[in-house]
């Protein structure tokens, strides 16, 4: 898993142009489509994998949910606001251990890439699976291939915001795998301070995908290019009956 610990300070701001409102009412409507009716009076609990700094945690929240956020992080998930409807975990994905069961589960803004290969993502997805109610659904997205290999490639983007000047330099080492250095210079009484944070994701074919979550214990149900584009995918599984 990649450090998050210099990125946390400046994470909300680089991502203030997400809509995680609109974010909130996509995931929720798909669980509502296709996952099984929960009829037992009981509040249902939704697991956010990478939850990062919560705010789409709390939206969910506000959707009807009792949430369970899980991010690797400790300085991240300090940046999360508190909500009587969730709980704040720092855990490893490829670790998940609750202390019950789940009714659905997300993982949003291509946290899955951020393992390092299939043997983690076929952990992760074996350990959500374990929780999973039957019939409860998994719904997460994928940057991919294509997104990689074309549109992150060996480009350099900029993104400056008011406090904030960041040059995010991409680096395609093949294999779908990408190296993402961040160069942030932020502003401190009117000098700028510069951090660099590395990443690295891996994107893999749909099939891929679908076979690992098969593995796990769920069916993928539903495959939905986000936004009409190539660059991510939405997935949409469904705990299957032991």
């Amino acid at each position: 898993m990649n450090s998050y610990c210099d990125f946390a300070e400046f994470y909300d701001e680089l991502m203030s142009d997400v809509d995680y409102e609109e974010l909130a009412d996509y995931y929720n409507s798909l669980i509502q489509q296709h996952g099984q009716k929960i009829i037992d009076g009981k509040q249902p609990i939704l697991l956010d994998l990478a939850c990062g700094t919560g705010k789409l945690s709390a939206l969910m929240a506000e959707r009807g949910w009792d949430v369970i956020a899980i991010d690797s992080s400790p300085e991240m998930l300090s940046k999360a606001k508190p909500h009587p409807q969730v709980s704040y975990i720092c855990q490893d994905m490829t670790e998940l251990d609750l202390y019950g069961t789940i009714n659905a589960a997300i993982c949003t803004m291509d946290g899955l890439n951020h393992l390092a290969d299939e043997s983690e993502v076929l952990e992760t997805l074996q350990r959500v699976s374990l929780f999973m109610e039957e019939g409860g659904m998994f719904v997460f997205d994928m940057n991919t291939i294509y997104k990689h290999e074309t549109i992150l490639g060996d480009n350099i983007y900029i993104k400056e915001t008011e406090n904030i000047y960041c040059v995010w330099r991409n680096f395609y080492q093949g294999d779908g795998i990408s190296g993402i250095e961040l160069n942030i210079f932020a502003k401190y009484n009117n000098r700028y301070n510069r951090h660099i944070v590395e990443l690295q994701e891996k994107a893999y074919e749909s099939d891929t995908v679908r076979r690992l979550c098969e593995q796990a214990g769920f069916e993928v149900i539903k495959t939905i290019p986000y936004q009409n584009h190539l660059e991510k995918v939405v997935f949409l599984c469904r705990k299957n009956p032991q």
